[in-house]
């Protein structure tokens, strides 16, 4: 089940949409970033996806109501996008999904594209993360000595975005961080563009994050 939330945050009320297992038991959270489009429906459903493997799971809306009808409303919405006022409201959002009655205290992060890279932004600068999933995104600037959670981190082979380089400079400077490339494009999950859609490749890759991330919350 999806419902419509709101919550509090440094920079103001933050909406979001959350999805709900149908296990009434506590279990762990995962905070979903959207891409450069905002909260439509792909989003949603790769949070109703976490539900659906038992998780507790939040896409808040860094658009604050926005969403991109084509990839060049996208771009200027994400250039105009405040990186760290967004890194505030993913924090809240994991604060949130901490204290929900529902869930056990433990959160994870995870996004693609824009939200891997604000994933990446957010294991620099909040503590005590019990998962961090990063999808095709790197942030302009990190210090990566901050991040104390570990990272499961997936990249495309032919991404000329989010570089595998630049992966592995980053898995360099992380204590804990799984690397994993595909062949494939970015944006390879998702399945709305199918120009760039893997299949296997995406199936693969959510296989290895639900595990990842199921392993760090028990």
């Amino acid at each position: 089940m999806t419902q419509r939330v709101t919550f509090p945050a440094g920079t103001g009320e933050v909406a979001g949409v959350l999805a709900t297992p149908d296990s009434k038991q506590r279990v762990a959270g995962v905070v979903v970033v959207h891409e450069w489009w905002g909260v439509n429906e792909q989003i949603t459903e790769t949070a109703s996806k976490w539900a659906r493997e038992g998780f507790l799971a939040i896409v808040p809306d860094l658009y604050h109501g926005k969403r991109a009808a084509n990839a060049d409303e996208a771009g200027k919405m994400m250039g105009a996008l405040d990186f760290p006022k967004a890194v505030k409201e993913i924090a809240a959002a994991v604060e949130y999904l901490r204290n929900h009655p529902q869930c056990n205290g433990k959160v994870a992060v995870t996004g693609y594209c824009m939200g891997g890279a604000l994933t990446l932004a957010t294991a620099c600068n909040v503590r005590g993360l019990a998962a961090v999933v990063p999808f095709y995104g790197i942030p302009g600037t990190a210090d990566w000595s901050k991040v104390d959670a570990p990272v499961q981190a997936h990249f495309a082979q032919h991404d000329e975005w989010a570089t595998v380089d630049a992966g592995k400079k980053i898995q360099q400077a992380v204590k804990q961080m799984e690397l994993h490339v595909y062949d494939a494009q970015h944006a390879f999950c998702n399945d709305r563009r199918p120009e760039v859609y893997n299949a296997a490749a995406s199936d693969q890759a959510w296989g290895r994050a639900v595990a990842f991330v199921r392993a760090h919350t028990a």
